[in-house]
């Protein structure tokens, strides 16, 4: 029986079992990002039992995924057809610590609130508007198991809002060559703060990874507007 056909308590059973041995229910400190990423947000990492707001998720859902599965910690993805096992792998992601559920249609509440009683970090993009109710369900989940939600999308009552902007793709000649590498802006609005934080990253780099963007001085931190 594959694990696709398991019934629902059988395969959350195993998955805790795999989980346990890496994970403690008590944790404090956040859970690691990338240096470049640090530097923005907050608390220098992923505060368990918070949800982060991504907008142009891609690359960007990557990166923070990657620090945290190399040390270890599995990741669950909820509502992402288009995610790519390939472009993880490269990133950092380890594939044999992460969960997949592609396209849980209408059932996305149901499946992301499943896979956080098992895994501490899952990251979702959720199908319509999310109402306040339903946030409140996963964000009780989410500080009873210590968790973190990476959501691509608005989330009412986001810790930080990440999003990327001013993109700039490097590789391609005059009319020939491939898309290599591209420079992105990313900026972070936390909701315990008055400032924006802002630096120029290469996300992804030609191997896949993220880094700082050469010769580019950091983006001061800004007043948030509204």
């Amino acid at each position: 029986m594959t694990p696709a056909e398991l019934p629902r308590t059988e395969l959350l059973a195993r998955l805790r079992a795999q989980v346990a041995v890496k994970e403690s229910r008590i944790r404090q400190a956040p859970f690691p990002v990338h240096p470049e990423l640090a530097a923005l947000l907050p608390d220098r990492g992923l505060r368990p039992g918070s949800a982060y707001s991504l907008t142009g998720a891609g690359a960007l859902l990557l990166a923070l995924l990657a620090e945290p599965s190399r040390e270890g910690h599995w990741c669950g993805v909820v509502g992402m057809p288009d995610f790519g096992a390939e472009a993880a792998a490269h990133a950092g992601v380890a594939l044999d610590r992460l969960a997949l559920v592609p396209d849980p249609a209408e059932q996305w509440l149901a499946a992301t609130a499943a896979l956080l009683e098992a895994l501490p970090i899952v990251a979702v993009r959720p199908t319509g508007r999310v109402s306040e109710g339903d946030a409140a369900k996963l964000m009780s989940r989410l500080r009873d198991r210590e968790a973190v939600l990476l959501v691509d999308g608005p989330w009412p009552r986001a810790e930080a809002q990440l999003s990327v902007s001013n993109l700039r793709w490097s590789g391609v000649g005059v009319g020939c060559g491939y898309l290599s590498s591209r420079e992105v802006t990313v900026t972070v609005s936390s909701r315990r703060g008055p400032l924006r934080r802002s630096a120029r990253l290469v996300l992804p780099t030609p191997t896949g990874h993220l880094a700082a963007a050469a010769a580019v001085e950091p983006i001061s931190s800004l007043r948030a507007v509204g």
